[in-house]
């Protein structure tokens, strides 16, 4: 499947994993690491931008928490209507894009924001994009966090019992190549309902090669949070 039927897919997705599905459930313990990460290294008044923000349910969790800069991208314009009715004040005053991150990383300044984080999105760039990754390094100036499905394994760790999960990674493995990554950091590919990849990848070994350091790591159900500074810093 190419990027840009892949960004047409997420444009229309309804149902499960949609703008209405991430609301419904609101903040989760992925929403309290992410900012935990933010308060150790980053002001309030920070500019922050999520990449694949959806309804905002991450964002809004900030801006509770008193975050007052704050910016979210997604490609499915519903994301700001559903955000609009569930987190009215996040919407009143973040501010929001509705395009690719392939475009609005490329389009933004060095040093644009503060920090950038992901959860659950950066693992769906497809490898001929991995290009993102090095404007996702240009346009963070203090902070990088990626909460994402890093292997097969991790995913059926959660469903053998070690705890429920947002969980969007279904249907069969295809061209898996297990838990040792490539030069890349790619570990392998599964898809999401057998229609979307979700390609798996080491985010410290994509960053670290992008001139990061990563600074914390846990385990999060299927998921791996990963905090990453420059090294510079």
């Amino acid at each position: 499947m190419t990027s840009h039927r892949v960004h047409e897919r997420w444009a229309e997705r309804s149902g499960e994993y949609s703008p209405e599905y991430y609301a419904y459930y609101g903040p989760d313990e992925r929403s309290e690491l992410v900012r935990g990460a933010l308060d150790r290294f980053v002001e309030p008044d920070a500019p922050v931008l999520e990449l694949g923000c959806s309804a905002g349910r991450h964002l809004a969790h900030l801006h509770d928490a008193g975050y007052d800069d704050l910016h979210g991208v997604d490609v499915n314009g519903e994301s700001f209507e559903v955000m609009a009715d569930a987190y009215p004040d996040l919407t009143r005053d973040g501010s929001f894009y509705t395009e690719s991150i392939e475009n609005l990383v490329a389009d933004s300044d060095d040093d644009a924001f503060a920090a950038v984080y992901s959860v659950q999105t950066l693992q769906h760039i497809p490898p001929e994009n991995e290009w993102v990754f090095d404007e996702v390094a240009r346009i963070a100036s203090d902070l990088l966090v990626t909460v994402e499905v890093e292997s097969e394994r991790g995913e059926r760790g959660a469903e053998d019992g070690d705890g429920g999960r947002e969980g969007e990674a279904g249907g069969v493995v295809d061209d898996h190549t297990g838990d040792v990554p490539d030069a890349t950091g790619t570990r392998g590919v599964n898809y999401v309902t057998e229609e979307i990849p979700l390609y798996y990848r080491n985010w410290e070994s994509v960053f670290t090669e992008r001139g990061f350091v990563q600074v914390d790591a846990e385990s999060v159900d299927a998921d791996t949070f990963r905090a990453l500074r420059p090294a510079t810093r």
